[in-house]
């Protein structure tokens, strides 16, 4: 189905609701607004194939300025708004934007990219307008609410925030065929989810990001509605589940971590009965964590593995998790491989290696960069692609993460990865938050480094650095641990749950910024 069909047969049904305002847009008006959208972009001389940026908060116009785009064959890339203007104009020139939507909430950054966006032919400002950024609310009021005459399918290029050096675009090939017809990735997220007509799933995830637009597009496509917050709020996020029934809800293992720090009678004051299935995804998530969560919800928690990049997809329920924890699943509609880091032969179960997915007939490249798309692809198997992580299969084919190949540290020969002590660290009740990498160390190479954010920074200095690595040294091997643990107020971990080490790191590797892992 289609978010037109909906149109037709619930007219009145929200098809997004934003909390804690509790504005909503019905399904009739998403479909007659993102066809207008699609005239005006048709108007603009946009053809299929082109490409337009988004810079948005979440915003109750997010969805319709999508459809708009995907039902006439366009390129959309959103682009993160927490972005320095720079950082955001690499974006905009590298996916040749034709079209640079903003809205008001971002006007300082939209002016600075005036200047910084020359190739950009168009710019629309959503709730304003200015010198340079005519008002998108304009522009549409003289459009017709019927869609055009050439509906095509078009495609999300969202940027990945890489592995080493800049972010680059995840271009999939467009199909020749009618915006309306379905997908096999929809269907999948369908099932995932257990997404019906009726439901209600709760994203409080930025809308810039993958999982969380992505999210919106398909629950869009099943008849939910979809409930999203302006940020996210541990407490309002209950409240919210309780006000809108919420039947599945969309989280980031950061999101747990804040929900379990809320105090019992907060926990105990919200009717969470309506929840069917809690999925949790772009980022890894401490056992101890996901342990609380199913204790405190019920075994509704599911996880899913993947990127950006759609090469395939791991997926586990609570069930199968609590018999094997810390596994972030079996191979969903591709199969995993292990292989060996050296040889690149693939390896048996339990030993560490190279993640890939094999997946037969599946096509993608990065945007611009033909490199990075072959250094993807398996030397010897041409349907094998890596998105950079290591980790082990067991006896069963249960996937097991260590971590980012370029987050490895070599320590006198030996690899060490952060995330197991990541997740260790990030288990005692003190820190907030916690980041392992390498440092120089000029007998062994490397050694390995915990900058952490502490609950309470009072709590910061010499004795709970020991405390932090004694902790450590009773639970992992010595050679594992923390030589010396620094101290920040906060982490750059973004809205998506991700942890950007590159900012910590490259005070430690001053001579060699340009190319420190993200």
């Amino acid at each position: 189905m289609y978010p037109a069909d909906y149109a037709l047969t619930a007219p009145d049904r929200p098809a997004l609701i934003m909390t804690p305002s509790g504005n909503s847009i019905t399904y009739e008006d998403l479909t007659a607004r993102g066809n207008q959208f699609a005239h005006l972009l048709a108007d603009l001389g946009l053809r299929r194939g082109d490409h337009y940026a988004v810079i948005a908060e979440n915003n109750l116009r997010y969805c319709e300025v999508v459809w708009g785009g995907l039902n006439s064959g366009l390129y959309v890339t959103p682009v993160n708004w927490h972005l320095t203007a720079a950082e955001a104009a690499y974006i905009i020139e590298d996916c040749g934007a034709d079209l640079l939507m903003v809205t008001n909430e971002q006007r300082e950054m939209a002016e600075k990219l005036v200047t910084l966006t020359p190739s950009v032919r168009h710019r629309l400002m959503i709730d304003g307008s200015s010198t340079s950024y005519d008002s998108y609310e304009g522009a549409l009021s003289s459009r017709p609410a019927k869609p055009i005459l050439d509906e095509t399918r078009g495609h999300f290029m969202f940027y990945t925030s890489g592995i080493t050096g800049r972010p680059r675009g995840v271009q999939f090939p467009l199909a020749d065929e009618p915006a309306r017809m379905g997908d096999a990735s929809r269907e999948v997220m369908c099932h995932q989810f257990d997404l019906r007509e009726g439901d209600v799933l709760l994203v409080a995830s930025p809308m810039y990001h993958s999982a969380g637009l992505r999210n919106c597009q398909i629950a869009q496509c099943t008849g939910a509605t979809v409930v999203s917050m302006d940020k996210f709020d541990p407490e309002g996020m209950l409240a919210a589940i309780e006000k809108y029934r919420v039947t599945q809800i969309m989280l980031v293992p950061t999101m747990f971590v804040r929900l379990l720090r809320l105090d019992e009678a907060t926990r105990a004051k919200y009717d969470l009965s309506s929840l069917r299935l809690a999925l949790h995804a772009a980022a890894p998530c401490p056992p101890e964590v996901k342990r609380a969560m199913i204790d405190w919800w019920g075994p509704i928690l599911v996880e899913q593995y993947g990127g950006t990049e759609g090469i395939g997809s791991t997926y586990i329920t609570s069930a199968e998790w609590l018999e094997r924890p810390g596994s972030v699943g079996r191979g969903w509609r591709s199969t995993v491989r292990i292989c060996d880091m050296t040889s690149g032969d693939e390896a048996p179960a339990g030993q560490v290696g190279d993640v890939y997915f094999e997946r037969t007939g599946y096509q993608f490249a990065y945007h611009n960069d033909s490199q990075k798309t072959l250094a993807s692809h398996h030397p010897g198997h041409a349907d094998w692609r890596t998105m950079g992580d290591i980790g082990y299969l067991d006896d069963k084919g249960y996937l097991f993460l260590t971590d980012r190949r370029a987050h490895t540290i070599v320590s006198g020969g030996v690899n060490i990865y952060p995330r197991e002590i990541e997740d260790l660290l990030l288990a005692h009740p003190a820190l907030a938050d916690v980041a392992v990498f390498g440092v120089p160390n000029d007998e062994f190479g490397e050694e390995v480094k915990a900058v952490v954010q502490p609950a309470d920074f009072a709590r910061a200095d010499s004795r709970l650095a020991l405390e932090l690595i004694d902790h450590c040294r009773s639970h992992i091997a010595h050679f594992k641990c923390p030589r010396s643990i620094d101290f920040e107020s906060s982490l750059p971990r973004l809205d998506n749950g991700k942890l950007y080490k590159q900012e910590p790191k490259s005070r430690y590797w001053p001579a060699n910024n340009d190319t420190l892992p993200s």
